[in-house]
C-alpha cells in the first residue's frame, strides 16, 4: 500500500460519503463536493494528488477511511456502496462502449464547467443524467438508502448520482494503481497510518 493508493481510496470513500449525506440529510460538505465532482473532469493530472486538487481535497474521505479501518466505528452503508462501486468500475472495464460514451459525455460536460464551475446545477444535473444513461445499466447496481423524504427530491437525487460518477472515476484510479480490495484487509494498520499521515500534512498545510 502506498500513499497514492490511499488517495484515490480516500477519493472513493469521499464521494459514497457525500451520497449517503445527502441521502439522509439532503445536503453535504459543500467544499468535499466540488472537490469530488472536480476530480471526474481531471482525466489527465500529472499526479493523483493532482485529480482531487490537493491533498485537503480528500480530506473528509481520509476521515472516513480512519474510521473504516478502525473497526470500532465502521459506517456499514458508506462501506457497502464503496466496495458496491469497485464491483461496478470492473463491470464498465468490461463494456468498452460504455465507457466511450462516458468519456464523451465527460468532455461535453467540461464546457460546462468552463461556464458554469464544476458544482453548478447545470453540471450536477449533466453528471447525473450521465450516471444515469451508463452505470445505472450494469450490475452490480449502487444502492443508496436514506430518508424517502430527501431522495424524492430531483435536485437531491442528482447529487447523489454525480458523487457516485466521481467515486466510480476515483475506483478508476485506484484500480488503475494497481488497487485490490483484499489490500485493504492485508495491509490494513498500513493504511491507516498513511491515511493519518496525509490527513495531518494536509491540517498542517492548511493552517
Amino acid at each position: 500500500m502506498n500513499e497514492e493508493r490511499v488517495l484515490a481510496l480516500a477519493g472513493l470513500f469521499q464521494a459514497t460519503g457525500l451520497a449517503q449525506q445527502l441521502a439522509n440529510e439532503g445536503r453535504c460538505d459543500e467544499t468535499a463536493m466540488a472537490s469530488s465532482i472536480g476530480s471526474v473532469f481531471r482525466i489527465d493530472a500529472p499526479s493523483v494528488v493532482g485529480v482531487y486538487g490537493d491533498v485537503s481535497g480528500v480530506r473528509l474521505g481520509l476521515r472516513q477511511l480512519i474510521t473504516l479501518l478502525d473497526e470500532n466505528n465502521r459506517d456499514v452503508a458508506i462501506t457497502r456502496m464503496a466496495f458496491t462501486v469497485i464491483r461496478l468500475e470492473r463491470s464498465l472495464s468490461r463494456r468498452p462502449d460504455l465507457l466511450e460514451r462516458l468519456q464523451q459525455g465527460i468532455v461535453a460536460a467540461q464546457r460546462q464547467v468552463e461556464h458554469f464551475g464544476p458544482e453548478s446545477p447545470q453540471v450536477v444535473s449533466r453528471l447525473a443524467e450521465l450516471y444515469a444513461s451508463t452505470l445505472s445499466t450494469l450490475k452490480p447496481r449502487v444502492m443508496v438508502t436514506g430518508n424517502p423524504q430527501q431522495l424524492q427530491q430531483p435536485n437531491v437525487v442528482e447529487k447523489v448520482r454525480a458523487n457516485l460518477l466521481a467515486a466510480v472515476r476515483s475506483a478508476v484510479l485506484w484500480r488503475q494503481l494497481g488497487g485490490r480490495q483484499w489490500q485493504m484487509l492485508l495491509y490494513r494498520r498500513q493504511c491507516s497510518m498513511l491515511a493519518r499521515g496525509l490527513l495531518t500534512g494536509s491540517t498542517i498545510n492548511n493552517t
